[in-house]
């Protein structure tokens, strides 16, 4: 069977959830037995997010193969439970890089370069370059941004070109667009989804499924007039409320027939009714709790959330594996000081440290740690929580005065975190790091062997800077062990304290690979210790 390809386009609004409609629908044809992977095409200039501010974008999701990436391919590998790559996200940016590049190299023969062929070619081999693989059935597309927008025409553009050479039937397009309700009114408005729909097909792009986001439901009448006045047959018209969780949309989206219209549409084989038990256990343990959490997470990206989106997800599945509600309360670590510590976190069962780069915020990292250390409350860092942690156990431990990262403290006598040698001399933003899958070998005996129940795990990295081994026999020596070691360079990945209930941290980002199906066990063990804690209190 030759590659089938959907496109996800929006409209009306940005935020409306793209990335959730096309993580369900890959989860619905998935569950069919067809072998489905999802793309994000991002309309801005920058090469990849991983120079954007997390209250610019969110978080900066961490491929297997370290790309830095919208925080959408987390939904899709959440869902899908399979890995993405760097062919799954492409930005303006990276087209443009590249199209340059050849230029410059004489690729063109002299031609004058244009958006109009050159750019929309490059689009289009983008888009099919995963199709070509002879992994995948279906190749589901996600376009970002908004129609009418700019910078999106160019995306628009080659899949109107796209869908004219691949052929009807080899190609579909799924238009988000909102149907608002006015409360003075007291009426649902489809106007907004009329327009949308018509700046697409001015685009030369005539949608074949049309998913309304609304709060309310779209009675039958309004769904024949929204598909009279948008060209689209009225089983086509797919409603969208909102869900009690993201995890609910795959099955609103199969009540909606949503995966019945892509399969008649791209006449595709039935195979057969999609198997979502599995799914369906992990909603029935996730809303139906026998105990209840409450975990700080001290970050200094807080007041959004989606900085970290990861995270969050990691909780949502740990809970579910122990039949636990977590309810995460958000602490601006700029905000916590000696003074204050104890009366902010003292009602807490669990207390996590998020990753994050620069000084701000650094100080009240280190006051919460330093409290959780002392009285026994369960902790996790993840990477520059990892940081902190051995930051604060040599200051106030080990009496190293002035220990720091020379990230933060270039200067510091104690240079507890420091630059691996080989990155000294790289100048240039982005690209810099420890980035993607690394091996990591475990301790026996130790915590983290315990909750992995192997020797060895791969985990992603976003870092620059590491532990530094000059200090690790005075750490061993006073009970803070580094239970994970890269075998190839003997970096430290793991760092636990021996006289303490669950104190553990980690160099890399281990939610960066829980899904919904395979909850990471880090997180698991620590909603679990949580659980205990506030059983013993």
């Amino acid at each position: 069977m030759a590659t089938k390809y959907i496109f996800v386009t929006g409209g009306v609004t940005s935020s409306l959830g793209k990335g959730i409609i096309s993580a369900s629908l890959a989860k619905l044809l998935q569950a069919r037995g067809f072998a489905v992977t999802i793309q994000k095409f991002d309309p801005y200039i920058n090469i990849d997010p991983g120079t954007l501010n997390p209250y610019e974008h969110g978080e900066c999701f961490v491929t297997e193969d370290g790309a830095e990436t919208d925080l959408d391919l987390g939904h899709y590998e959440r869902f899908l439970n399979a890995p993405t790559s760097q062919a799954n996200n492409v930005t303006t940016g990276r087209i443009y890089n590249h199209v340059i590049t050849r230029e410059r190299e004489g690729a063109y023969l002299g031609k004058t370069v244009q958006v109009i062929p050159h750019i929309t070619d490059e689009i289009k081999r983008r888009m099919l370059l995963l199709g070509q693989t002879g992994e995948f059935d279906i190749v589901i597309t996600e376009i970002g941004g908004c129609v009418g927008d700019i910078e999106s025409l160019p995306f628009i553009e080659a899949l109107r070109q796209l869908r004219w050479e691949l052929g009807v039937h080899e190609t579909a397009v799924i238009h988000l667009t909102l149907v608002p309700y006015l409360r003075a009114a007291g009426e649902l408005k489809t106007k907004p989804t009329q327009h949308s729909v018509r700046t697409l097909s001015e685009a030369g792009v005539q949608p074949d499924i049309l998913v309304c986001r609304s709060e309310h439901p779209i009675p039958a009448e309004m769904r024949k007039k929204i598909a009279l006045f948008c060209n689209v047959k009225t089983n086509s018209v797919i409603e969208s409320l909102d869900a009690e969780t993201i995890y609910d949309v795959p099955l609103l989206m199969r009540k909606e027939k949503l995966d019945e219209r892509v399969i008649s549409k791209l006449k595709l084989p039935h195979r057969i009714e999609p198997n979502l038990d599995s799914w369906k256990e992990f909603l029935g343990r996730l809303k139906n709790p026998t105990a209840e959490v409450n975990v700080a997470l001290v970050g200094k990206y807080v007041e959004l959330p989606d900085a970290y989106k990861s995270i969050i997800e990691s909780f949502v599945h740990a809970g579910s594996a122990n039949e636990c509600k977590v309810t995460i309360k958000w602490f601006q670590s700029e905000n916590l000081n000696c003074d204050n510590v104890a009366s902010l976190l003292k009602d807490m069962d669990a207390v996590l440290v998020a990753p994050g780069f620069g000084e701000r915020g650094f100080a009240g990292k280190l006051e919460a740690i330093r409290f959780v250390r002392e009285n026994n409350i369960p902790f996790m860092g993840i990477c520059l929580g990892m940081q902190c942690a051995a930051v604060e156990f040599a200051r106030n431990v080990l009496g190293l005065e002035g220990a720091a990262s020379t990230e933060m403290f270039p200067d510091t006598p104690h240079p507890i975190i420091d630059m691996m040698e080989d990155q000294k001399q790289v100048t240039q933003m982005g690209g810099t790091m420890r980035l993607g899958a690394y091996t990591c070998e475990l301790k026996r005996g130790s915590k983290a062997y315990s909750i992995y129940g192997k020797a060895k795990v791969t985990e992603r990295h976003r870092h620059r800077y590491e532990f530094n081994n000059r200090y690790l026999e005075a750490f061993e020596q006073a009970g803070m062990i580094a239970s994970g070691i890269n075998p190839d360079t003997g970096l430290v990945e793991v760092i636990e304290l021996q006289h303490h209930p669950w104190f553990v941290a980690a160099q890399y980002h281990p939610e960066l690979k829980s899904t919904a199906l395979t909850p990471h066990p880090l997180f698991v063990k620590f909603v679990k210790a949580a659980i205990n804690y506030a059983k013993s209190k």
